[in-house]
């Protein structure tokens, strides 16, 4: 087991550094210059002072190796758009903002989706079954942002039961986590009703109605634990779509989060506050999925035994 968390931490070291590495170059081959809005050029001097200033008249591998410098320091430098902010502080006012939004938004899409898939399966080709698949279905295929104008157009404006938009209490947070929820609760209720038609075959699961136990008893003890297994390796991705797909999200419900900053970012060119946030994120993703491939082999103990039998 200490061999294999030491592969992927170094593999996540790697991908990290492989990621960082990508997005600066590709950043700096982008035609034009940050300081230059909406086609205007600025004076030649005072163009020369900003690119001393955030250090763009040195050399690419230069200005790489100072970036490099600046991360090992947990600094990802100021503002380009307002040199009085840095993206360090941009983070710590924008991420837990997203970190709640996409905390409330994964719980409910777990639960909701495990909740949809088990029913799905007890109940399998009856109407219920048929109407968990029916909303699966829709929402794979419908984009957060479509859904999120729905939730708005009906929820808010025809029947004023929510709030339109902004952040600060709970009813702001409904609308926001349902969007962002919706698509996951289908991949996991799909997922989950899967593999709960495959486990309620298994002999064991025949075994334990044999003794006389509980059909609650049988899915909650025995079949729902294995069926979810699955579940816990989607974990990752689903919380990397969540966080990602918040910045659309929180720009469409004005709320106060990364997504603010990451889309002015890009508007304004500003190559340090899209860098920190890649960067940022990347990390952060990266660590989550290395943490959910820990919990699978501690959870699932036949990945231990491959690991055993691998390495010997």
């Amino acid at each position: 087991m200490l061999s294999f968390v030491l592969r992927r931490f170094i593999s996540m070291i790697v991908t990290l550094w492989l990621i960082i590495t990508l997005t600066f170059f590709l950043m700096h081959a982008v035609p034009g210059s940050p300081f230059e809005k909406e086609g205007k050029a600025l004076n030649e001097a005072v163009a020369a002072n900003l690119n001393a200033y955030y250090n763009l008249d040195k050399p690419l591998l230069v200005q790489y190796g100072l970036y490099l410098q600046k991360l090992v320091q947990f600094d990802l430098g100021p503002s380009i758009a307002n040199s009085s902010d840095t993206v360090n502080k941009m983070i710590a006012r924008g991420f837990p903002v997203s970190f709640q939004l996409g905390l409330i938004s994964v719980v409910f899409a777990i639960v909701a989706g495990i909740a949809l898939g088990v029913i799905a399966a007890l109940r399998h080709n009856r109407l219920i079954d048929y109407l968990a698949m029916i909303i699966a279905v829709i929402g794979i295929s419908v984009p957060s942002f479509v859904v999120a104008s729905l939730l708005i157009k009906y929820l808010a404006v025809e029947w004023k039961l929510l709030p339109t938009a902004t952040w600060g209490t709970w009813q702001h947070v409904i609308m926001p986590a349902l969007a962002l929820a919706f698509g996951p609760i289908a991949i996991i209720a799909r997922l989950t009703r899967t593999n709960m038609l495959e486990v309620l075959t298994q002999e064991y699961i025949e075994t334990a109605r044999a003794k006389g136990l509980s059909p609650a008893t049988i899915v909650l003890k025995h079949a729902l634990r294995n069926a979810i297994l699955p579940v816990v390796t989607l974990l990752g991705a689903l919380i990397a779509n969540v966080l990602t797909g918040s910045f659309v999200i929180e720009k469409i419900f004005a709320i106060p989060g990364m997504g603010k900053y990451f889309v002015a970012g890009i508007n304004n060119r500003d190559y340090s506050v899209i860098m920190g946030t890649t960067v940022f994120y990347s990390a952060l993703l990266i660590f989550l999925m290395f943490v959910v491939d820990v919990l699978y082999g501690i959870i699932d103990p036949r990945i231990k035994l491959h690991r055993k039998e691998s390495e010997g």
